[in-house]
């Protein structure tokens, strides 16, 4: 764990450098290990999406546990049961959200057996919340059992890059599974960052692995969110 003291920062505008663009979608259910097949069947559709390093495919995650329900874990091979309400969202620099919103419209993908229809998107600006997480960060092999040194390695690789972290706490071991490989990760968060490094975090991502819904930072809304 590393904890610092809190600092106060002036009023920051947010940059429109980097957005996330949230898309309906029909889609009945998913593979809980659906982030590869999702991955390979938007790059089929659009080649140019690994061209763009700020671009991130958000892994399509539902709560926990609901009305008796809980969650099934990776590896499993279970089914995620999609609602209505559940979204396709990508993260993109702003000068590709019109192209990507114009080639994703009515789009029909296959990810395993399961069909997904995308339809029109919202533009979400980042958030300057200064508490953020992601679910999925790589882990090294060294740092599998190794929290501490995991956490000082993503410090400092944040501060080469001007982003200071204050604060930093490891959520639960996690994988993300791919035909070839399983992927180690660990969900992280981050407390008390200044406004620009929050957005800047959010821009660049930290690690490998975007288009697998990897390094990716949400704001935080409460810790249960650190430990699903």
């Amino acid at each position: 764990m590393l904890w610092q003291e809190e600092e106060n920062h002036e009023d920051f505008q947010v940059p429109e450098d980097v957005v996330d663009l949230h898309f309906d979608i029909k889609c009945r259910e998913l593979p809980v290990d659906h982030g590869h097949d999702l991955a390979k069947a938007l790059e089929q559709a659009l080649p140019w999406l690994m061209q763009e390093s700020e671009l991130g495919i958000h892994e399509i995650h539902l709560a926990g546990s609901q009305n008796g329900w809980e969650r099934p874990q990776a590896g499993s091979g279970q089914r995620l049961i999609l609602s209505r309400r559940t979204k396709l969202v990508i993260r993109t620099p702003m000068h590709r959200v019109e192209q990507l919103q114009q080639e994703i419209l009515d789009l029909e993908l296959t990810i395993d057996d399961c069909t997904m229809l995308v339809g029109k998107a919202r533009i979400k600006p980042l958030s300057t919340q200064g508490t953020l997480y992601a679910r999925h960060v790589v882990v090294r092999e060294t740092e599998i059992d190794d929290e501490d040194k995991f956490l000082h390695r993503i410090a400092d690789e944040l501060a080469e890059r001007g982003i200071h972290i204050k604060k930093a706490l490891c959520g639960k071991p996690g994988e993300i599974l791919t035909p070839d490989i399983s992927i180690p990760t660990r969900s992280i968060m981050l407390a008390d960052l200044s406004p620009a490094d929050a957005v800047a975090l959010q821009e660049q991502g930290v690690g490998p692995h975007r288009n697998l819904g990897c390094g990716i930072f949400l704001p935080m809304k409460g810790i249960n969110e650190l430990t699903e």
